[in-house]
């Protein structure tokens, strides 16, 4: 019996797997907060980090003395990747309307759809993982209700001074500045009319509170909006991933061999993931099949890195 050619025994496709590991929905912000990191296992320890970089030892010695040791390397709670996997479907008709039409690529095309909804899912699972106050210390989270909340225009509201507040919760218990804000849409949509920024902003020449503006106003690197939403299974209703919420972090890409860092979290990536399949035909729908596998987990690695508004507006 031949032997398979190396086209038929290849089971990844080179160009489809770089169009997917390159792929990127711009509606999608977990990726500020859970930067991805590579990992080469599917299961391990979350790499977290101490306040030894913090703590002022005693490092003088005495000839004869003892040299004093300071030990690195962290590892906090398990975590297990999850496998995904998903098929973009085009008819063989669609091909061949294709072929005549101008030009476009339908299985670039199939492989973008399914890499927007897989990242759709985990935009989703970051969200949920960011927005669970139990995933905070008592001094990383507060809850907003009645005149507190940002929708509150009679003057009691004071955004500046709640964020100032996350600000320094997260620089008392890490030493370091909140360099990132996500914001629900209907937050921002507040904050844009809020009497205290409209004051602020009249002086600039502005007329509109932009994430730039607000970067400037709170003094925070990057501010961005987290507009994704998500329906259910009946396509009835559209609920906005990142809801109310506002959460201030930390983060910073680095490698997970680099023990230490203090950011908030990660997305643990299983190296040389995501990847494409070869395409393949199934006869019985007539159709060409594109599957996108993927093997990735969000994880908090240093929940004080963070601080969670709950509740922002009504």
């Amino acid at each position: 019996m031949p032997g398979l050619s190396p086209t038929q025994a290849r089971i990844v496709d080179p160009v489809l797997t770089t169009i997917a590991q390159g792929y990127r929905n711009n509606a999608m912000v977990a990726q500020f907060l859970f930067p991805r990191v590579d990992v080469t296992l599917r299961g391990g320890q979350v790499i977290t980090f101490g306040k030894e970089g913090f703590m002022l030892y005693t490092s003088q010695r005495a000839p004869g003395e003892n040299t004093k040791r300071v030990q690195f390397g962290y590892a906090g709670a398990p975590y297990a990747l999850i496998d995904y996997g998903l098929e973009g479907q085009v008819p063989i008709e669609s091909l061949q309307e294709g072929q005549n039409g101008p030009g476009i690529d339908l299985g670039e095309g199939a492989v973008n759809g399914v890499s927007s909804i897989m990242d759709l899912r985990l935009e989703k699972h970051s969200a949920d993982l960011a927005r669970n106050p139990a995933n905070y210390p008592a001094g990383n989270k507060i809850t907003l209700s009645g005149t507190s909340q940002w929708s509150d225009f009679t003057g009691v509201s004071a955004p500046a001074t709640a964020i100032e507040t996350g600000k320094e919760a997260i620089r008392a218990a890490t030493g370091k500045t909140p360099n990132t804000m996500v914001l629900g849409p209907a937050v921002a949509s507040k904050l844009k009319l809020h009497p205290a920024i409209i004051d602020r902003m009249k002086y600039t020449g502005r007329d509109v509170a932009t994430p730039g503006f607000l970067q400037d106003l709170f003094g925070i690197d990057r501010i961005v909006i987290g507009s994704a939403i998500y329906t259910n299974d009946a396509g009835t209703a559209f609920t906005d991933v990142w809801g109310k919420d506002v959460v201030l972090a930390y983060t910073e890409t680095a490698t997970v061999a680099q023990q230490g860092v203090p950011s908030y979290g990660y997305t643990y990536n299983l190296r040389g993931y995501p990847w494409a399949e070869e395409p393949y035909m199934d006869r019985n729908t007539k159709s060409w099949l594109y599957p996108v596998d993927r093997a990735e987990q969000p994880v908090i690695a240093a929940a004080t890195a963070a601080y969670l508004i709950t509740n922002a507006v009504a």
